[in-house]
Parts: structure tokens; sequence; C-alpha cells
């Protein structure tokens, strides 16, 4: 069975090769070196202030001595959180992150008077400038961003205070991150085949598809209890972190955190309003999945637990060897460019692999030592779904190289906006390159169930996240407190809704209602939205890529050598996606309609092998 392979798999990981675990001494080869850039990085602060009151006499030094410290103080942050991540009960390591971290804090707050200045210049002499001296093109794009702005920014004492304020805003999220991976005793449960497992969060994403109900069942209360155990804390943590979103929006002159957030990359509101209308309009799609998976997995009450077990069981798993040669070879369509970055970086040690006590839950890409190369953190189990997020992860880490060869250090730096359109997009080239290999029906159905999901996670779940994000948020902004108790009463809402609770389409438990709990990304400041609209734009390009429809590859190429070198949602119009009207959310479900078209297609041919002659 897929989870006791898994399980066994598991055992092992312990002991990783050395090419399983990052070298991040190619970013400092001490802590002695380390400690040495951080500190250089304070001593030059006092010539970044020099520049106060003097940007018009000396605009092109003082942003070329700001955005070095930027990437000074980028590459410093990048050792020490990473370091850290990889054990969170390393007092030593969490010490030398917020260190790092309260630099970043006093680069932004010396530096606070740019965007002040820069307005007082006024846009007629900026262009001006950037017409009269080619050094400043590498700053168009934040220069303009900036004036675009204007409305919503302070006077520079007001702009430093606010910077001020970044190490305390971002408290919350460091808690968090403390408690939930090191220090929250999470239960022990044993399942079915007698093992004990410890469900910490990457154990409870390991056994949570697990074909036996009854561990299902068993993982889901252990896992949700112990959140609810600490709902009132956690509850506590993220009140103050959208409290900090809506100060920070006041702050500004923002009629709601939403606008705030929004304006940061320049995204019309059109974008998130069509997300959620549509998204709404799209949920019998997901309805008809999830009367599909009841099916297949042959429950009459498909519950919440149910969503994460395989449709059909593939009795085998992946090395990470293998899940690295599968994602070159899905990647083949992006072109021989991108595919060498790809053999560069998976043959380099640029992962930490595999799960270890005390390890980050999850997994993700830090493009922050933006000179030596991105480094990924993952917790490889073994089955498919951890060769997808290799996959995913990969994305990010190719987009951050290709964009920092093509563009200057200050447009490099890409928005969320754009950067999941990346991770999705591997996503669908692996699912097709398995596709294509699958040799039976029940190889193609698991493949087929596998994408059904994908897209339910990144477009439907995330889309229903971010309706609960905006109503946590209205919350108080209308001056309503937000508690463990509430926010488990109004996630549980959005979930029986897009579930179809009422309609008995899937039995949602009150206890399930916890499961904001366990998602860091709330404490991101509407960050979520952007996986729902970045598959829907990554499912278009994926379509053109793989019919070889001419300009597609240039097109998708381009997109990813842009960095920030434009407003994310006007690089994605010009590779073909427009995120404010309904068609890439729409094509999406129409995605989805036409799996499950095939996958019945393939049960009916089953059902009737099997009928008796």
């Amino acid at each position: 069975m897929v989870l006791l392979l898994s399980l066994a798999f598991a055992a092992e990981l312990p002991n990783p090769r050395p090419a399983d675990t990052w070298d991040l001494s190619q970013v400092y080869p001490s802590v002695q070196a380390w400690e040495a850039a951080l500190a250089g990085v304070d001593a030059d602060l006092p010539r970044l202030e020099a520049c106060r009151g003097g940007l018009a006499a000396q605009l092109r030094a003082c942003l070329d001595l700001r955005f070095e410290l930027q990437r000074r103080t980028s590459r410093v942050y990048t050792y020490a959180s990473n370091a850290s991540n990889v054990d969170t009960r390393d007092a030593a390591w969490l010490a030398r992150s917020q260190r790092a971290e309260q630099l970043y804090a006093r680069v932004g707050e010396v530096g606070s008077f740019f965007a002040p200045e820069i307005l007082a210049l006024g846009a007629p002499a900026v262009e001006a400038a950037i017409a009269a001296d080619p050094g400043l093109l590498p700053y168009d794009a934040w220069l303009r961003s900036t004036l675009a702005r204007a409305p919503h920014t302070l006077d520079a004492e007001g702009e430093q205070l606010l910077a001020a304020t970044a190490t305390v805003l971002g408290a919350p999220d460091r808690m968090r991150t403390v408690l939930v991976n090191g220090e929250l005793p999470w239960p022990t449960v044993t399942l079915s085949d007698g093992t004990a497992t410890r469900l910490d969060p990457a154990a409870y994403v390991m056994t949570r598809s697990s074909p036996v109900r009854a561990d299902r069942d068993l993982v889901f209360q252990a896992f949700f209890g112990a959140l609810h155990d600490f709902q009132g804390v956690l509850g506590a943590m993220l009140d103050t972190a959208v409290q900090g979103h809506w100060f920070l929006a006041r702050s500004r002159g923002y009629p709601t955190s939403v606008a705030a957030a929004l304006a940061q990359d320049q995204v019309p509101a059109a974008v998130y309003e069509t997300l959620v209308a549509r998204t709404g309009a799209n949920l019998p799609t997901l309805h008809r999945y999830l009367r599909l998976r009841a099916r297949m997995l042959g429950v009459s009450d498909l519950g919440y637990q149910d969503l994460y077990p395989a449709l059909v069981d593939l009795d085998r798993t992946w090395t990470v060897d293998e899940a690295k040669a599968l994602t070159l070879e899905a990647c083949k369509p992006l072109g021989p460019e991108y595919g060498a970055a790809l053999k560069e970086g998976l043959g380099a040690r640029w992962m930490d692999v595999y799960p270890s006590p005390g390890k980050v839950g999850g997994a993700y890409m830090d493009g922050g030592a933006a000179e030596v190369h991105p480094y990924l953190l993952l917790n490889y189990h073994g089955d498919y779904e951890s060769v997808t997020t290799l996959a995913h992860e990969w994305g990010h880490a190719i987009h951050s190289v290709l964009s920092a060869r093509a563009q200057p250090y200050a447009k490099a730096e890409y928005a969320t906006f754009t950067a999941e359109v990346a991770s999705t997009l591997n996503e669908a080239l692996l699912l097709d390159l398995v596709l294509k290999g699958a040799k039976t029906d029940d190889e193609r159905l698991y493949y087929l169930g596998q994408a059904l999901e994908g897209l339910r996670g990144t477009y439907f779940r995330q889309a229903q996240l971010a309706e609960f994000e905006l109503a946590m948020h209205r919350r108080v902004e209308q001056g309503e407190p937000l508690t463990g108790e509430t926010l488990s009463a109004m996630y549980l809402e959005v979930l029986r809704r897009y579930y179809g609770a009422d309609a008995g389409v899937t039995r949602i438990d009150e206890a399930d209602g916890v499961e904001w709990a366990y998602i860091p990304h709330f404490y991101y400041n509407y960050y979520v939205y952007q996986y729902a609209t970045s598959i829907a734009a990554s499912s278009l390009l994926a379509e053109d890529l793989l019919a070889r429809r001419p300009g597609a590859l240039d097109r998708t190429l381009g997109l990813l050598k842009a960095g920030g070198s434009d407003q994310p949602y006007l690089l994605l119009k010009r590779a073909g996606v427009d995120l404010a009207t309904p068609a890439p959310y729409d094509a999406v479900a129409r995605r989805m309609d036409r799996i499950m078209d095939e996958m019945e297609a393939i049960l009916a041919r089953k059902e009737k092998r099997r009928a008796p002659r």
C-alpha cells in the first residue's frame, strides 16, 4: 500500500546523503563571515543616511547604495533564516535569524526617506533624470512604482516611523513558526498497521492520505484536536497580524487592507473580485469532483478527511533522484536554456530535501542570495505529491535564475502575482509527462485523480482561503475582535459553503473549522489568492506550450525573464493572460470537467469489462 511504502521510505530519512542537504557555506563560509557581513551592512548605514535631503543632487549614487545594501541584507537574512528553519529548536540560529530580521528593519527605516523625496522631485523631474542618465535605467520600474503610490506615501518622518514597525509587526509570524514547528506538543497516534507516528505538520501531510479511512479519521481528530487546544493563542497571534495589516493600510490612507495589499504590486481590484465571483459560479464543478471522489473511494458520506487519499492505489514511491529526472524531462517544452539551468541546479546542493525534528514544515524557495543561487526547502516523503512539490519549487528557482540573469538586481525580484505562475506551470508539464507514460487505466486514473486534487487544492481551496482572509480582515476593519473561536466559526462557514455541506456533497464536522490555524500564509497579507490566479494563468500557458502554438515559448520565457521590470498584471497580459476577466478561471473549471469526462469514461469501460456476460 502507498502509506506503508511511504512510511518505510521515511524511516530512512534521518541519514540523508550530503547531496540531499543544502550547502549554506556557499552563502558564507562560516558564522564568523556572516557576522562580518552583518556588521558591514550596519556600518554602511550612515552612508545611506547621508543621502537624506540630497537625492536631487545624487539620485543615481544613492539608488546604487540603497539597492546594494538591500542585496547584502537579503544575503545575510537568507543564511541565518534557512539555517534556523532546518531546526527551529536551535536557539542560537533562531537568535541569528532574528538579528538578520532586525537588520532588515533598520535598513528599511534608514532608507525610508527615498519615497517622499522622490515624490517631492515629481514625475517630470524623475523622468527627465532617467532620460539623461542611462545609469538610472535599472531603477526606472522602481521609481515609477514609487511615483504611482504618491497618494499613499507619508512624509519622511512618517515613512521612517512605519519602517520602524517592521520587526514588531512580523512578531506574530515568528511566534507561530516557533510554536507550531518547535514547541507545540503534537500527539502521537498508532495507525492500523501498528506504526506510531508523532503528528507534527510534516507527518500530518504524509498520513492524511492513508488508504485506511479509520487512520484518516484518527489523524484528523488528533491533529485538529491539538490545534484546537491552542486555538486561543493561535487566534491571538493571527488577530495581531491582521491588526497589523489594517494599521499599515490605515496609516497610508487606504480604505481596506485588501486595497493596500493589491496596491503594492499595482494589481487591479477586478482581479480579486473576478476570482471570488467566478470561483463561486464554478462551485458545481468542484461538487462534481467531490461526488466522483466519493464514488471512487466507495463512501456514501464523503468527509473532509477523505479529500487526500489517492483515488486509485498506485503501489510505488519515487526516490528524490527519480523526481529530479521526471522534472527535467517534464520541463523540456520550456526549451534548452531553461533545461540547462534546471540541470545545473538539480546537480548541486541547492535543496534540503527530507523532514527532520524541528524542521519547518511544507516547502519553499528562497532566492534571497541572488548572486549565489536559490535555496529550496522540502519535506520529501516519496509520494507523488512530493514529486509535484519538487517540480513546483524548482519552477520558482529557475524563475529566479532566469530573472537574475536577464535583469539588473533592482528589477530581478518578481512579484508573488507572477511567482506562482512559474511553479504551477511546472506541475502542469509534469502531469502531461506522467500521463503520456501511463501504461494502464489504473495508472492513468491515478494521475488524473492527482491532477483533480491539485486543481482543487490550488484553485478552489486557495480561492476559499482568499474569501476567508477577506472576511477576517473586514471583521477587524469594522472594529470587531478575532479570537480562536470566532476564526473557527468563520472558517467553518466558508468551508461548508465551498464543499456543499448543506447539499450533502461533503460532510464538514465542526472540528474541521480550526484548520485556519494550520495555514501560515494568512500572516503574509493577502498572499493566498495569488495561488488561484496563478494556476488559472499557468493552465493557459501550459496549453499553448504543449500544443506548440507559435510564440508560446517566447512569451513564457519572456515572462520568466522579466522579473519585476513592470507591473506583474501587465507582464501577464503580455504573455497572453488577463486575470481581470472570467476567461482564465472558467478555463480551470473546463479543464477539471475534461479530466472528469475522461475518468468517467475509463470507469465505464472498467465496469463494462467486469459485467457478467
